[in-house]
C-alpha cells in the first residue's frame, strides 16, 4: 500500500516485539525465583496471634518453627528468646535469622486451639486434655544463613526473619500436661532421694501431679537432660545452701541428672567440704557428690536461717546460739571461691517456735540485737535476706566465675489450720487453684527487693508453685501412720524438678 509499511518492515517490528516480550518475561521470572526458593504450591499462613515479618514468604501451616539465635539456644544465660514464628508443612523448609552467622531452629508440632479461656503462648499437636496438650518433641538444627538451601537446591539470601529478642521471665507462664513426664521414676533414685519424699513408695494412688510441665509465657525453656547439664557444668561446682526445701531441690537435681538410675561411679566428696557425719548426729550438715566423667560437683549445705550460728558458751552443751543476722554462714564464707553456681534460700524456719527450739538468739554487730525495727520475726528475716544477698554481691567482683541465685520462698498449703492445728492439704486434683501466672513481679516481695540492683539473680518459683497444692506429701507416709500432714514439702518427682529446670535455663 502506498505510503504504508512494507511487509519486511512489519516483520521486523513483530520480531522486535516478540524478542522484547521474551526478555521481559525472563526478567520477571528471574525476579520471582530470586525472591523465593520455595515451590509455588506452598503458601505461608501465620499462626493465630503472630505477626509475619515483611520479608518472609508464604508457606502452608503444619510445622511450627521458632527461630532462636545462637546465644539463646547455646550454653548462655537462656534469657533471650525469639518471638517471631511461622508454620511449615514439611521439615524441609527451615527459617532463618540475621542475628548471627549460624543459628539453630527449634521445631514443634502444634494445633491452634485454646483451652479454658486462656490463650496459649504455644499450643502443641497431640491428644488434648483440659489443662493443656502433650509435648511431641523437639528437633534442633544448625543452619548457615549465608547458604540457605531449598528442596530444589537453590540459594536465597532474602528468606530471612530477624527474631525480636527480650529477657525471659521464667516465672510467668502456665502448667501444661506432658505425658513424657516425670523425668525420673518415683520408685527409683534411692541413691539420693529420701524415702519420706518418694510418694510412689507411700499409700498415695493418684500421680497426675507428676505429668505437669511448666511453660513460660513469652519464651522457650530449654529441655533438661542430664547429659546437657553435666556438659554445661563440666569442671564446675553447684552449691545449694538453705533449709529442707533446698535439700529437696538438691535431691531432685541429683535424680534428674541420673534419670533416677543408680550411678555407682558417682563419688561422695563430702569430706572435701567438711560434710561428714559427726558422732552422735543423725546426719551430716550436708552432702557433696561428683560425677567423674565431667568433674561436676553438686552439694547441699543445711543452713535454715542463712546466717552464721555460733555457740554463745562453747563449753556448755545446752548453750544458746548466736544467730548473727548480718553475717553469712561460715561454710559459705569459706567455700564460696570454689563454687561456680550458688543457690540460696531461707524462710520457713523464721518463726518463734523454731527459734526457741533451736535456742537461737538474734545478734547484730556481734552483740544481742537491740534494733526494734528487726526485733520481729518478719523484720529479722528480711534484714537477713538483704544482708546475705549484699554480702554475696560484694564478693562477686573477686570471683567473677560465680553465678549466684536467691531462690524465692516455696509456698505452704495448709487449709483449715496450720501444721500443728489440724491443717490439711488433701486436694488431689491438679491446678484446682488455676494453671497460669500472669503477674510480672515476684510474689516474694522481700526476695525481689533484696536482689534488685545486685548481680545476684532471682530464682523465682513462688507463684508457679502456689498453683500446685496437690503436689505436697500431705497425709501419706511409708507406714501409713495417721498424724500431722506435711503441706510444706513436696512429693518427688514433682514441683522442685521445675525449679531445677528454671535454674538450668539461667546458668
Amino acid at each position: 500500500m502506498k505510503g504504508g509499511l512494507k511487509v519486511s518492515q512489519i516483520s521486523l517490528i513483530l520480531i522486535g516485539f516478540v524478542c522484547a516480550s521474551v526478555l521481559l518475561l525472563a526478567y520477571v521470572k528471574s525476579l520471582l525465583l530470586s525472591s523465593s526458593v520455595l515451590p509455588q504450591n506452598h503458601v505461608l499462613q501465620l499462626s493465630p496471634g503472630l505477626h509475619k515479618p515483611s520479608d518472609v514468604p508464604l508457606l502452608d501451616d503444619h510445622l511450627y518453627l521458632r527461630v532462636k539465635d545462637e546465644e539463646a539456644l547455646g550454653e548462655g544465660s537462656g534469657s533471650e528468646q525469639s518471638q517471631d514464628s511461622v508454620n511449615f508443612e514439611s521439615e524441609k523448609y527451615p527459617t532463618y535469622a540475621n542475628s548471627s552467622p549460624v543459628i539453630k531452629v527449634t521445631e514443634e508440632l502444634i494445633t491452634h486451639e485454646e483451652r479454658g479461656g486462656i490463650a496459649p503462648n504455644i499450643t502443641e499437636k497431640g491428644d488434648s486434655k483440659d489443662v493443656s496438650d502433650k509435648k511431641t518433641g523437639l528437633i534442633e538444627q544448625e543452619i548457615d544463613v549465608s547458604t540457605a538451601v531449598s528442596s530444589g537446591g537453590e540459594h536465597s539470601d532474602n528468606f530471612t526473619a530477624t527474631p525480636e529478642r527480650q529477657d525471659c521471665n521464667f516465672a510467668k507462664g502456665r502448667w501444661v500436661i506432658d505425658d513424657s513426664r516425670p523425668l525420673y521414676s518415683g520408685f527409683g533414685c534411692k541413691q539420693w532421694l529420701s524415702s519420706m519424699w518418694a510418694c510412689r513408695l507411700t499409700q498415695r494412688t493418684d500421680f497426675e501431679y507428676e505429668k505437669l510441665r511448666w511453660r513460660p509465657k513469652n519464651c522457650e525453656m530449654e529441655d533438661f537432660t542430664g547429659v546437657k547439664f553435666l556438659k554445661r557444668m563440666q569442671n564446675k561446682t553447684l552449691a545449694f545452701i538453705g533449709d529442707s526445701l533446698g535439700r529437696q531441690q538438691f535431691q531432685s537435681l541429683m535424680c534428674m541428672i541420673s534419670g533416677g538410675k543408680d550411678r555407682p561411679n558417682v563419688l561422695d566428696v563430702g569430706h572435701e567440704y567438711g560434710l561428714v557425719q559427726s558422732r552422735g548426729s543423725g546426719r551430716p550438715d550436708g552432702w557433696a557428690f561428683r560425677f567423674p566423667d565431667t568433674k561436676t560437683t553438686i552439694l547441699y549445705y543445711w543452713s535454715a536461717s542463712l546466717c552464721d550460728l555460733t555457740p554463745i558458751n562453747p563449753s556448755d552443751p545446752a548453750t544458746d546460739y548466736a544467730m548473727h543476722l548480718d553475717r553469712p554462714p561460715a561454710f559459705l564464707s569459706h567455700f564460696l571461691p570454689r563454687f561456680d553456681v550458688l543457690v540460696l534460700n531461707t524462710g520457713h524456719h523464721w518463726n518463734r517456735g523454731k527459734l526457741k527450739a533451736n535456742r537461737w538468739v538474734m545478734y547484730v554487730g556481734g552483740v544481742p540485737n537491740t534494733n526494734r525495727k528487726i526485733v520481729t520475726i518478719g523484720g529479722a528475716k528480711n534484714f537477713t535476706i538483704h544482708s546475705i544477698v549484699n554480702w554475696v554481691n560484694s564478693q562477686l567482683p573477686k570471683y567473677p566465675h560465680v553465678k549466684a541465685f536467691y531462690r524465692t520462698i516455696s509456698p505452704r498449703h495448709f487449709f483449715n489450720g496450720d501444721w500443728n492445728t489440724g491443717g490439711t492439704c488433701d486436694n488431689t486434683t491438679p491446678l484446682s487453684e488455676g494453671k497460669e501466672v500472669l503477674q510480672d513481679e515476684s510474689s516474694d516481695y522481700d526476695a525481689a527487693r533484696a536482689v534488685r540492683g545486685t548481680d545476684v539473680k532471682l530464682l523465682d518459683i513462688t507463684a508457679l508453685s502456689q498453683l500446685r497444692d496437690e503436689g505436697h506429701i500431705s497425709r501419706y507416709s511409708i507406714k501409713a501412720t495417721p498424724g500431722v500432714q506435711d503441706c510444706l514439702h513436696w512429693c518427688l518427682p514433682g514441683v522442685p524438678d521445675t525449679w531445677n529446670e528454671i535454674l538450668f535455663a539461667q546458668i
